[in-house]
């Protein structure tokens, strides 16, 4: 199926349509406070208020006035969409009913229902959504900090003035230099996300720098599209990329920042530029909100985004342990649907239908030479489970390629607005 902006809207929008019920005259509007304005907290926040028509007071709480999207961020390593294309304001939400606060949620109590913000504003909700996206895992990789490192080997997986400083510090590298990633171990944020990265810089580095290497430091023995992505590798930038598993030290790697030195199994090689993507974690309100479990992830039930550990509490999005689903805006997207059915159903009375997941990975490669990975979800009484997927094909003609990249721009244009209005 094509996806364009117009399908993604319309399919997402008709299964909300008409579900909201009126509130009781004289009865206190129920309080649902959303914290995280990206794929799952914006498009939830939308939804409550756009679906139960003014029946649900809304409140999302960001800390970032302006949101910049991680999702289409390798695109602009690569040069082919502008920085400012993945920035996205909150100006339409307050006209679409729901009240906009920037800030930082600092505390959440449970027993109270209330949040606790930087600024020192206390929030009752009835209903609280946590959509807060990653923190990292302090430590996963030796010598790095990203309190202490980001700015001279930068993660760019939180999208902002770190995926501006990776670009320049690529477009800067010496004539024949090395730039070695450190991928993340399972699970992480967009799991095909590195390995596009490392498509968009070498479609970069071939332009502008042909003898230079890159290096992929994986503890992971596979990963998402590795095949397409080989075989782009060798049919665009052929001996360029190296990729450094397990087997060959990938999973014993040290940094040295203050030396631009990798350490690979006790091998010292010296960089120009390093990308770490460090192991991740929930975000740090849901760690704080006491609904993350051992795995640093919050567990939630599959039928409804809902916390395990809270029945008034939904989790979405990355920060949410939920099975098969991969964390992406896509997923984040679609889990927001469901939260907001039930959510709604529950405060309003209006009718919840059996909740129905999706979820599609597009990558680019090279120019136009895009590939695709996706499956539908159902929940079980386990997990959320994959019941259909599909992958693009190795060996698969330009035409189609080019196809799947520009259907993966309708869709960009299509979530935004969905998120955003």
């Amino acid at each position: 199926m094509i996806l364009n902006r117009r399908l993604f809207i319309g399919t997402t929008l008709a299964a909300g349509a008409a579900l909201s019920a009126p509130m009781v005259l004289g009865q206190a509007k129920p309080r649902v406070v959303v914290i995280g304005g990206g794929a799952g907290g914006a498009t939830v926040a939308r939804y409550l208020a756009k679906d139960s028509a003014g029946a649900l007071d809304v409140t999302l709480v960001e800390a970032n006035p302006i949101y910049t999207t991680c999702f289409f961020s390798n695109l602009y390593l690569g040069g082919f969409v502008e920085f400012e294309s993945l920035q996205h304001g909150y100006d339409k939400m307050a006209g679409g009913g729901v009240t906009l606060i920037n800030d930082m949620a600092t505390g959440v109590d449970r027993a109270a229902k209330t949040v606790t913000l930087a600024g020192g504003q206390v929030l009752p909700y009835d209903r609280l959504v946590l959509s807060p996206g990653i923190d990292f895992k302090e430590g996963s990789v030796p010598g790095w900090s990203a309190e202490t490192h980001a700015e001279i080997m930068p993660h760019a997986y939180k999208a902002g003035p770190q995926t501006q400083l990776l670009k320049a510090m690529v477009e800067s590298m010496p004539e024949g230099g090395t730039f070695a990633m450190v991928a993340p171990p399972n699970p992480y944020r967009c799991p095909p996300g590195p390995y596009e990265r490392i498509s968009m810089i070498a479609h970069v580095l071939k332009q502008k720098n042909p003898t230079s290497k890159i290096l992929i430091l994986d503890p992971k023995d596979k990963y998402s599209k590795q095949a397409l992505f080989e075989e782009g590798w060798g049919r665009h930038y052929d001996g360029m990329v190296e990729w450094i598993g397990p087997d060959f030290g990938g999973n014993a790697v040290e940094v040295r920042p203050d030396t631009m030195e990798v350490v690979i199994d006790g091998e010292v090689q010296k960089v120009d530029c390093c990308n770490v993507i460090p192991g991740q974690m929930a975000g740090k309100i849901a760690q704080i909100a006491g609904v993350t479990d051992d795995s640093g992830w919050a567990p939630v039930h599959p039928d409804s985004m809902k916390s395990k550990a809270d029945e008034n509490v939904f989790v979405l999005g990355d920060s949410s342990a939920q099975g098969d689903m991969p964390k992406s805006g896509f997923a984040a997207n679609s889990q927001a649907k469901v939260a907001s059915m039930t959510i709604r159903a529950e405060l309003t009375g209006s009718r919840a239908f059996p909740a129905k997941y999706t979820n599609t990975c597009w990558s680019l490669i090279a120019p136009e030479d895009g590939v695709k990975v996706g499956a539908s979800y159902e929940p079980t009484p386990e997990k959320i489970a994959s019941v259909d997927s599909f992958i693009s094909e190795t060996g698969e003609d330009a035409a189609l390629r080019k196809a799947t990249y520009e259907e993966s721009l309708g869709w960009y244009a299509g979530i935004t607005a969905d998120m955003f209005g």
